[in-house]
């Protein structure tokens, strides 16, 4: 249940940026939407480089390697979908739109899905993630 609950939150993640792709609302001239977008891509890229090597999966299936708790990871425990989440809602600085209000929206769900799906299994894989999570948060730090 929990790799077709986690397809479907790709699934939606995907769709909400194509959909703003294609509705010419992903890009704008906004000097805060840009300052937004570069900030997600650079989130985006320190999560990935402390991440490591680890491969990228369709499902939320945790990685062998164990946890990782440096970079990015250390004040938030989802910077990736985070990252992906803020690019989302800055198309709707750049473009405000009930269009790209409901496309960020469904990116932000997609990601809350796949975020609780790869956490119960992380939980499982790796016991001391419950004291990561307590101490980490989950996507906004120090806030939720």
């Amino acid at each position: 249940m929990a790799g077709v609950t986690s397809l479907v939150g790709l699934a939606l993640m995907v769709a909400g940026l194509v959909a703003l792709l294609l509705g010419h609302q992903a890009l704008s001239a906004s000097p805060l939407a840009i300052a937004l977008q570069v900030s997600a891509i650079a989130l985006m890229l320190w999560a990935r480089l402390a991440f490591g090597l680890r491969s990228f999966h369709a499902t939320a299936s945790p990685t062998a390697g164990g946890l990782v708790t440096t970079g990015p990871y250390r004040w938030i425990r989802h910077p990736i979908y985070t990252a992906i989440c803020l690019f989302g809602w800055a198309c709707c600085v750049g473009h405000p739109s009930w269009f790209s209000v409901e496309m960020a929206g469904l990116i932000s769900v997609g990601g809350l899905l796949r975020m609780r799906m790869e956490e119960s299994l992380l939980i499982v894989r790796y016991p001391e993630y419950a004291e990561y999570a307590r101490r980490t948060s989950r996507m906004i730090p120090f806030v939720f």
